[in-house]
């Protein structure tokens, strides 16, 4: 019965997202608040307890990380290091600007906010709340920003190409900054090395020797036409071990899958395993993640003035350093007045991938509920800025029926092989 009312509110919220010209997943995001204590539970608290019981949300709880492995797998599956080599510069000048300036306004704020005492969890020292803090604010939804140009045909562009570099460098460098908040989190220097070892040793493993192996796999797929039921199981195999090893070593387990896709050689074998993973992905299990975020944010807890001006900050903050800073770099790289707005609007939309790093901040003890619902607003507001304004200076009509990930045509391999 939980799985049913939960498909059945993304899709409602969804429809009416759509009809409103914002991408599915924005309605997803909507949907999984409104599910939550916030509103369902506040209008409905005998309802919403019965559905959402201890074990019913331990279950929810590990059909989301499958479906977030799955995802983030497919993610690292689309990511183009041509575009990369092709708009380095610009790419290089956009990224760094929307990295800099919105990672030192996180740091100022973190600073400002860490002696309440209720923002983030005791213990948490300051570097750790400015750089936790830093990457929020700094991450794009770069799967959203692709799908957004995918849809208008605006990929070979020289403004598409320098936003999906630009977005896919962002995303790298906020998942570093994690991954080094997460490991020296723990006071023990020794869990610190064991999970930055165990993670880097993973990423040359599989990038390195492990991605030439990988090429047999698409050989096979090359000769048959065809992924067979075997081969399929043997990936999504590595897909969950990969998963299980970064989560095992301290980091968390989406780099795994993302490492892992990112090895996997392009061609049939990428087109084929995006055809079988993401249908039941995208509209089954990542919505499931969306649910279960919508259930740890809790806006009554932002419950007096001092709190809700945090949250505006925090807002403002997010739009002038990430928005306005991108699209002033792209400016400077040579794009259009209209061409960098555009731009700037891309890479503020947060979306998922926000909500990932802030489930990872709230599940190790990093931040309290009341920063984390802060932090969903603003992903909730900056993700919805991003169509409305990206289509009123003319870079295209509405999304209609958006769905992740991101489907950009895999025709010519796109890592060196």
């Amino acid at each position: 019965m939980l799985l049913a009312v939960i498909l059945a509110a993304i899709r409602v919220v969804g429809f009416v997202a759509r009809a409103l010209g914002q991408p599915q997943v924005v309605g997803e995001m909507i949907a999984g608040v409104a599910l939550g204590p916030s509103l369902f539970g506040l209008l409905a608290p005998d309802v919403h307890g019965a559905l959402f019981t201890k074990p019913a949300l331990t279950v929810l709880y590990c059909m989301a990380q499958v479906g977030l492995a799955l995802y983030m797998f497919m993610v690292g599956l689309e990511l183009r290091v041509d575009l990369i080599r092709a708009r380095i510069r610009g790419a290089a000048g956009v990224s760094l600007a929307g990295i800099l300036v919105p990672f030192a306004l996180g740091a100022l704020i973190a600073i400002w906010i860490l002696p309440r005492g209720d923002l983030f969890t005791e213990g948490v020292r300051v570097g750790h709340a400015v750089v936790f803090l830093g990457s929020a604010m700094s991450i794009t939804a770069f799967p959203m920003l692709a799908r957004i140009l995918y849809e208008r045909n605006l990929t070979g562009t020289s403004y598409g190409t320098l936003s999906l570099a630009a977005g896919s460098l962002d995303d790298a460098a906020a998942w570093c900054l994690l991954a080094f908040v997460l490991a020296s989190f723990k006071a023990d220097p020794s869990i610190a090395a064991y999970a930055v070892g165990g993670g880097g040793l993973y990423a040359l493993i599989v990038l390195g020797p492990g991605r030439l192996l990988l090429r047999s796999l698409g050989a096979v797929v090359e000769r048959a036409g065809d992924l067979s039921a075997t081969l399929f199981s043997f990936v999504l195999l590595l897909v969950m071990l990969g998963a299980w090893f970064t989560d095992y070593t301290g980091v968390y387990a989406v780099f795994g899958a993302f490492i892992l896709g990112a090895a996997m050689p392009r061609g049939a074998l990428s087109r084929e395993l995006e055809r079988r993973i993401e249908p039941l992905t995208t509209t089954f299990l990542l919505p499931l993640f969306f649910v279960y975020s919508g259930l740890n944010t809790r806006i009554n807890l932002i419950d007096e003035p001092a709190l809700w001006a945090i949250a505006a900050l925090v807002l403002l903050a997010a739009v002038l350093g990430k928005g306005l800073a991108c699209g002033l770099a792209a400016r400077v790289s040579g794009e259009g007045w209209r061409q960098s707005v555009a731009i700037g609007a891309l890479m503020n939309a947060r979306g998922l991938m926000e909500l990932i790093l802030l489930n990872i901040g709230l599940e190790r003890g990093l931040i309290t509920p009341a920063l984390f619902s802060i932090m969903v607003i603003m992903a909730v507001v900056t993700t919805l800025m991003a169509t409305p304004v990206f289509t009123a200076v003319g870079a295209g009509h509405g999304l209609g029926d958006s769905q992740l990930p991101i489907r950009i045509p895999l025709e010519e391999p796109l890592l060196d092989e």
